[in-house]
């Protein structure tokens, strides 16, 4: 962090997904020590960067955020804190200038669903998809196929209103407040 002298973006795409069953706390804190506080820790590094620029945050958080695949539920549960810290980074930082997006990304053809016999996005199809979506300033960018299928009906959903309505009443200028 200290070699980076300007920031425009950050991308946080790390991530693990590991089989379980929710019976060892362990795994659930692994999941959550990598996906969740990986996230919030690498933000925090680079925030001050990205508030000079007024730069842009993009969190994988994974359709799983949504609702989770029966056999990965401590990464499913990951995801869905990561994406509520999304959604709070969103409004915390708006006046600041800051832009933070959530991407919720389906399958994808990469070594964590190797193995998975389930269709797949293109890893360069789901990339370019997520560019296209920080460039129209989509707040929740669905890249692929499975995430487009739902993209609507969050958009257009209660859990996506109730969340414009909370960012409402995050002052301004959280400094004045």
């Amino acid at each position: 962090m200290e070699r980076v002298g300007s920031l425009d973006i950050l991308i946080n795409n790390a991530g693990i997904a590991l089989y379980d069953d929710l019976s060892d706390r362990d795994m659930l804190e692994r999941h959550l020590a990598v996906n969740l506080f990986g996230t919030y820790g690498v933000t925090q590094a680079f925030l001050p960067a990205l508030t000079r620029s007024r730069g842009t945050i993009v969190n994988n958080v994974s359709l799983m955020a949504l609702a989770p695949f029966p056999i990965t539920p401590a990464y499913a549960i990951s995801k869905a804190a990561a994406f509520n810290l999304t959604q709070s980074l969103r409004a915390l930082l708006a006046g600041r200038g800051v832009r933070v997006h959530a991407v919720l990304t389906g399958p994808t053809d990469t070594d964590m669903t190797r193995g998975v016999e389930i269709p797949k996005a293109a890893p360069e199809s789901v990339a370019r998809a997520i560019f296209d979506g920080v460039e129209h300033g989509e707040e929740d960018i669905f890249p692929d196929p499975m995430s487009a299928s739902v993209a609507d009906g969050w958009r257009n959903g209660a859990a996506k209103e109730l969340e414009r309505q909370s960012a409402a009443l995050v002052p301004t200028d959280p400094v004045a407040a």
